[in-house]
């Protein structure tokens, strides 16, 4: 470790992943917050998944795109946390090149695929508003489907040039990464040779998916708010555009953080380190937090599906009668429910 700021590292075998540099000794702290969030997140995403898999009358588009979402959101959290509080709790801080690489691709892959879904979100909000009477023969399941399938491979294709450029550049200046996870300029600052290749895809993939996906959701909501006002009563507008709310909130919680740590990058050259670094993570860990909340409170149908599955537990009890000596378990209750004691 000693020799690990000198040594050639043309071909490492491991990087070192600092965590937040300036705030080693506020790591446990940081952890509780941090864990707390990614607990939420696969705790919300988790129960996304199950009640529309349960519920029959949640198998529709708008439905089948919020699982994608919970889905990308759960890799998203997972590729990055369980390593990041490793670094916090354990002061394991090595990562494997290969893993590094790897990690680094899938956390950039599926924030891709999380712009695209929110793409394809709009679209159904569009189709749904402006056009209700052809909602369910222009989005068909397997219309649903193809559509899942390009945004898989258009964040697999896109991004599959980070890590076979950033494999190819001899890294002779450090293996420590300024960083509690491999994110992709955090790598290639770390190269000793050219990588304008690499910078330059990475700032012009920026700007063609986060424009041209923001563009698109942008003509699509200016339609419906156009397709909104256009109705004869206000109770008519007010109750439509509460079908769009949880899609825009969602909307926001991932682009306005994005944009935040876009811009600290590219023009916060006097920001601190660790702001940098909390704000690449706050990046990765509040909008998968955030969805299945937003999404449960405001949708009346999930909501409707979370309190039915607390309450159907909640009924189920364990009564004992000592006059008897008769048992009774949660599990002989079935869906009876309360069971009165005398």
């Amino acid at each position: 470790m000693s020799d690990s700021n000198t040594t050639d590292f043309t071909n490492p075998s491991t990087f070192i992943l600092l965590g937040i540099p300036g705030l080693e000794t506020a790591h446990v702290w940081i952890s509780i917050p941090f864990c707390t969030m990614y607990a939420i997140a696969i705790l919300g995403n988790f129960t996304i998944l199950f009640i529309v898999k349960r519920e029959p009358s949640l198998h529709e588009p708008m439905y089948y795109f919020l699982c994608m979402l919970a889905i990308t959101d759960l890799v998203l959290s997972t590729a990055t946390l369980p390593k990041t509080l490793s670094i916090f709790w354990f002061n394991s801080r090595e990562i494997n090149f290969s893993a590094c690489l790897t990690q680094m691709y899938f956390v950039a892959c599926f924030l891709v695929m999380d712009s695209g879904i929110f793409v394809a979100m709009a679209f159904d909000r569009y189709v749904a508003i402006c056009d209700p009477l052809r909602h369910s023969t222009t989005l068909t399941n397997p219309l649903v489907a193809k559509i899942g399938l390009a945004v898989v491979l258009r964040g697999s294709m896109f991004i599959l040039p980070y890590p076979f450029l950033a494999r190819q550049w001899p890294y002779c200046r450090t293996n420590i990464i300024h960083n509690s996870y491999c994110e992709h300029m955090a790598v290639l600052k770390l190269a000793c040779a050219d990588i304008h290749v690499s910078s330059y895809y990475g700032l012009f993939l920026s700007f063609l998916v986060t424009g041209l996906d923001v563009s698109y959701i942008s003509v699509s909501y200016i339609q419906i708010l156009r397709a909104i006002f256009s109705l004869p009563t206000k109770e008519a507008q007010l109750k439509t555009f509460g079908t769009c709310i949880s899609h825009l909130c969602v909307i926001l919680a991932f682009y306005i953080p994005a944009l935040f740590s876009f811009l600290t990058h590219l023009f916060g050259h006097n920001v601190p380190l660790h702001f940098h670094v909390l704000t690449a993570n706050m990046y990765l860990l509040v909008p998968p937090m955030l969805n299945p909340i937003i999404y449960g409170v405001r949708t009346r149908q999930i909501r409707d599906r979370v309190l039915q599955l607390v309450t159907h537990k909640g009924m189920k009890v364990f009564s004992w009668c000592p006059g008897s000596q008769t048992e009774l378990h949660a599990e002989q209750v079935g869906d009876i429910g309360l069971i009165p004691l005398p």
